[in-house]
């Protein structure tokens, strides 16, 4: 991965913020987790003060109110333990994260899928689903990409094929990403 790729994706995560879209996050195991820690830094301020608006504060009028803080709509598609199940039940295992972007995704929203490897799956499908209904797609990996290398329109693979480096080299670069998020919309 080079900077200009870099720059693509924190141009198309900032635009989709900027104009009313969400981003939709899937991975497995680690990767799981790190989906979860991304949408920490999103939804609630990371390292800038993100104060609410006055007239929200006032609208709700209680003292509690002033201490919430502006958040960036973000979803991951790894927390739903029940429909998660539903859909391993009654679709295919590997379809838990495609089926949840057929409900949650709409063109011009942007999936972030993660794999180390790059072949999970039910992350190509996600990634799959989310080109054919018009989300921008982005994939964070290891080295090679792997097999969402073809369905990511921003392939963000770091320099590693080891398990335990690439996490911790995606946990480098997501934490950049969502302070770059931050400081251009806040």
């Amino acid at each position: 991965m080079n900077e200009s790729t870099y720059a693509r994706a924190l141009d198309t995560l900032v635009g989709a913020f900027a104009t009313g879209h969400k981003l939709l996050l899937c991975g497995n195991g680690g990767s799981a987790a790190d989906c979860a820690h991304i949408l920490g830094e999103l939804v609630k301020s990371f390292v800038k003060p993100r104060p609410p608006r006055a007239d929200l504060v006032d609208a709700i009028g209680e003292p509690w109110a002033a201490h919430l803080q502006r958040g960036l709509p973000a979803i991951d598609l790894t927390c739903n333990n029940a429909l998660i199940a539903a859909v391993i039940n009654d679709i295919d295992g590997h379809s838990v994260y495609a089926q949840q972007v057929m409900a949650y995704g709409k063109p011009g929203d942007v999936i972030l899928g993660i794999s180390t490897s790059g072949n999970a799956e039910n992350v190509r499908r996600a990634l799959k689903t989310a080109r054919a209904m018009g989300l921008k797609t982005i994939g964070l990996t290891g080295e090679t990409g792997g097999k969402i290398r073809e369905l990511c329109d921003i392939l963000l693979n770091v320099d590693a094929t080891e398990t335990a480096q690439v996490q911790q080299l995606h946990l480098e670069l997501y934490h950049k990403l969502c302070r770059d998020i931050e400081d251009a919309l806040f």
